[in-house]
């Protein structure tokens, strides 16, 4: 079960009692320190993302915070489903121009420079949503069209500001999010299972043996282990199928986009490392192996640029 956050709460309660609407400037360091403070295996920009990009990529980041925030930190789906549907209703006003929250003042900005549409956003927010009245999913295909709307938008968003959102490039970019959301939930089943989550499909877990009961028991058991091998499997499929799109897009978003794929596969490197065994041990990417990740990917960029 979701664990209120009094101090999230708080900052809730300070933007729903309309306060004084914050400067573009105000917003802008808003969401920049935002961003800067919650990033985990990767940065959110990074050192090779042009300098003019850096804002709007934290205004993105920002509401997408916030709405996984209001999310699982609110306290329970109630309360959670309410605060989601203020916080999508301030979304339409921000496409209306009315601007309060200090997210949507810095992120209006970013929508009218890049013709942004509201659609992935609203995607964004229906995913956040059904975590709360969806705790577990009976097929893959379920989980697929949750993907679709919890992950492949973010990668949507970054294509339309890059303009490169071909419908080409937007199937390549929808494998790679989906397969970095299928690794971060193959990551997080522990965590999850602590907040009455199992992304872990049922029809998956019955066909390796794995029943109710025995999910209940979190023991890495043979069964177990051979059906995190297999959802491992077939996350790294759907990272490598998406791997052309690196080159199809603009030279200042290669390295950042070959950083997260490879990001994602040393994840699943680290769930094949422990043997599957995600019950007892959570799989992260070292510091260490984030150099050698960094390193690769800078290889990579300086022979493609001395291909041309």
């Amino acid at each position: 079960m979701a664990v209120a956050n009094p101090s999230f709460l708080a900052e809730v309660a300070r933007w729903r009692a309309n306060p004084p609407v914050p400067s573009l400037e105000e917003s802008r360091t808003y969401c920049a320190q935002l961003a800067r403070s919650h990033y985990e295996n990767f940065p959110i920009v990074s050192w090779f993302l042009p300098r003019r990009l850096h804002q709007h990529f934290f205004n993105v980041y920002a509401f997408c915070r916030w709405a996984d925030d209001l999310g699982d930190e609110s306290g329970g789906s109630f309360e959670a489903l309410e605060l989601l549907a203020w916080w999508k209703a301030e979304l339409h006003a921000c496409w209306r121009g009315e601007l309060r929250h200090p997210v949507y003042v810095a992120l209006h900005e970013t929508i009218h420079q890049f013709g942004l549409t509201s659609q992935p956003f609203l995607d964004l927010i229906s995913a956040f949503e059904q975590d709360q009245t969806v705790s577990q999913y009976e097929t893959f295909a379920q989980l697929k069209d949750y993907c679709q709307r919890s992950a492949n938008p973010v990668g949507r968003i970054i294509l339309r500001m890059a303009d490169a959102d071909t419908p080409e490039n937007l199937l390549w970019s929808d494998s790679i999010c989906t397969g970095l959301q299928l690794a971060n939930f193959w990551q997080d089943v522990s965590r999850d299972h602590q907040i009455g989550r199992n992304y872990l499909p049922r029809e998956d877990r019955l066909a390796h043996g794995v029943s109710d009961e025995m999910w209940a028991s979190r023991c890495s058991t043979p069964a177990f282990q051979a059906l995190i091998r297999d959802e491992v499997d077939r996350s790294r499929r759907y990272l490598i199928d998406g791997q052309s799109l690196i080159q199809a897009v603009p030279p200042w978003l290669q390295l950042d986009l070959d950083l997260f794929v490879q990001g994602g596969l040393r994840i699943l490197y680290e769930i094949d490392r422990i043997d599957y065994r995600v019950w007892e041990q959570r799989p992260i990417v070292t510091r260490g192996a984030a150099f050698r990740i960094l390193a690769g990917a800078v290889c990579r960029s300086l022979r493609r640029w001395c291909g041309r």
